[in-house]
């Protein structure tokens, strides 16, 4: 799982956006955060590492469901940032139809749209918290 110098720093950097957006953001800040290391940590359980093709369905159904908190986010919060992280989230979405509808992407291609996805995330959702956080002060409230 985090064999690679490029995972562990994904990992830090998720851990510190995560824990930045329970510590400063607001309601959708951590919701979007909870939701976030929730299905991380289960994508990092039912990943199949040696399947060279195919979908694998267990994270489609996970990145489905974080699609669904990203679109539920952005449809009742007042907030920009939850409609780019639905944005990203379904690009790995897609990615996922892609090798569903049989079309075979190659697998380093799939593997760079779903990290750049994440890392397209993870910015968002710092930026949000920045911005809520700075609202905050700016009201007086922190």
């Amino acid at each position: 799982m985090f064999d690679t110098l490029s995972t562990q720093i994904g990992a830090v950097l998720t851990v510190l956006v995560v824990a930045f957006a329970f510590l400063k953001g607001d309601e959708p800040e951590r919701i979007a955060a909870g939701g976030y290391v929730v299905l991380w940590f289960a994508s990092l359980l039912i990943q199949n590492d040696g399947a060279s093709g195919g979908t694998q369905w267990g994270l489609m159904a996970i990145d489905s469901i974080m699609l669904a908190v990203f679109a539920g986010l952005a449809w009742k919060s007042r907030r920009a940032w939850p409609v780019w992280a639905a944005a990203f989230q379904s690009l790995t979405v897609m990615s996922h139809i892609l090798t569903l509808v049989d079309i075979r992407p190659p697998v380093s291609a799939f593997y760079a749209v779903i990290n750049l996805a994440s890392t397209g995330i993870l910015s968002v959702l710092a930026i949000g918290t920045f911005w809520a956080w700075q609202e905050r002060r700016a009201a007086g409230l922190e």
